[in-house]
């Protein structure tokens, strides 16, 4: 068992014992600047993203497949459907310059950093905006299952690393990650985020959290985790160097929130907008009731909504079993604070499973019991995980009549 299954919650780093020591080897490698440390980081990692890959391939070709099959074009599916266009028509026209009174009408809800990358990377490649987006997401979607493995790799070595992060890329709405949505963007900041915060890097740790709060709004939660370990390291940590990534981490998040203010001309804008989006706070409350209405009172559920309240109660399970091992608490606050968010709106129940893809630490007590299993049990479980991912992923392109 490795050390982080028994120390209290801490924001320092918990390492297997097998790689605290580095021998003379070692430590000439790790000199070798920062291009011989990324490389070697890579060829460690290439095996987790080699499964990744062939993982989320499973499930684009049963999609591929299965669309040609109904006369559906699969480009629009992954491309510019649903949230896909928003951002996209971000990318091409800006934002709206006021609050305005329609109900699910303003772009101002969608925040820019996606967008604003979609623009740029569209004006170097050739093809159309949409074809941009595809890539920056699939493009993203390695760098996140990188970041995935090394927080994995960190905590319990490189079985449960490549275990974790083809585990992320087998959710049930992992489709996601290789469609033009901001999730594999996301998850990549929010992993090296942490990643960098669990080796004590704070300036890097605050600065990945402050992109990730200008990508998501779910991006306090990466800046709530940062923050609040970097303040606690100050203790034995370089004092300025702890609180120079606390300050920096909410400062995406909060900028573009002023900026909305700014933009509509009222203090609560970014609020407001919400609010039109018919997304508020409330606790839980509407969850619970759509919970209970799905799985009590409805007679014939639609499929979909079973499975986002299915991967939000194991999502809660898995998060009581992270505390119970003990995990770092930069890890613990940042998936506690997602889901206190996802959990705790009023908004759209169907999305939620999305909005939960980037809380890849809950699946850390997944992949350490998978890496101390027997190799026809881990067989078994990736392969059905992956056959439920391609099936689910095209259940909810090509069955779903809403947005994943």
């Amino acid at each position: 068992m490795s050390p982080a299954a028994t120390a209290h919650p801490s924001s320092s780093p918990s390492v297997p014992a097998s790689r605290r020591t580095r021998g003379p080897s070692e430590r000439a490698a790790g000199s070798a600047g920062p291009g011989g440390r990324l490389a070697r980081s890579l060829r460690r990692a290439a095996p987790a993203l080699a499964a990744y890959t062939a993982v989320r391939l499973c499930g684009l070709l049963l999609v591929a497949r299965l669309a040609h099959a109904q006369g559906t074009g699969l480009w629009p599916v992954l491309a510019s459907s649903w949230d896909s266009d928003w951002y996209l028509g971000i990318a091409a026209h800006g934002y709206a310059d006021s609050l305005g009174t329609r109900v699910n009408a303003n772009n101002l809800a969608f925040f820019p950093l996606y967008p604003v990358l979609v623009r740029g990377l569209a004006a170097l490649v050739p093809g159309p905006a949409a074809a941009a987006a595809l890539l920056l997401a699939v493009g993203c979607s390695l760098l996140a299952a990188w970041g995935v493995f090394a927080v994995g790799d960190r905590l319990h070595g490189r079985r449960a690393g490549t275990l974790l992060a083809v585990a992320w890329g087998a959710l049930p709405v992992a489709q996601v990650q290789w469609m033009a949505y901001t999730e594999s963007l996301f998850t990549a900041l929010a992993a090296w985020s942490l990643y960098a915060a669990l080796g004590g890097r704070w300036p890097l740790a605050g600065a990945l959290a402050a992109l990730a709060g200008l990508t998501r709004p779910t991006g306090v939660a990466v800046a709530a985790a940062v923050t609040l370990a970097a303040l606690l390291a100050c203790r034995r940590a370089p004092r300025v160097r702890a609180v120079t990534g606390a300050l920096l981490a909410p400062l995406g998040w909060l900028a573009y929130v002023a900026w909305v203010g700014l933009r509509v001309g009222r203090p609560d804008g970014y609020f407001a907008v919400q609010r039109l989006w018919k997304n508020e706070w409330d606790g839980g409350r509407a969850t619970l009731l759509e919970l209970r209405q799905q799985l009590l009172y409805a007679s014939r559920p639609p499929l979909f909504v079973l499975l986002v309240s299915a991967v939000l109660i194991v999502s809660s399970v898995l998060y009581v079993l992270s505390l119970a091992d003990r995990q770092p608490l930069v890890l613990l606050v940042f998936s506690g604070v997602l889901l206190l968010v996802v959990l705790g709106s009023a908004g759209v129940y169907f999305p939620r499973a999305r909005f939960l893809l980037p809380a890849f630490p809950l699946l850390l007590p997944v992949a350490r019991a998978l890496a101390a299993a027997r190799p026809v049990t881990v067989a078994v479980v990736l392969v059905s995980a992956t056959a439920l991912s391609a099936w689910t992923g095209a259940h909810m392109l090509l069955v779903w009549n809403g947005p994943p």
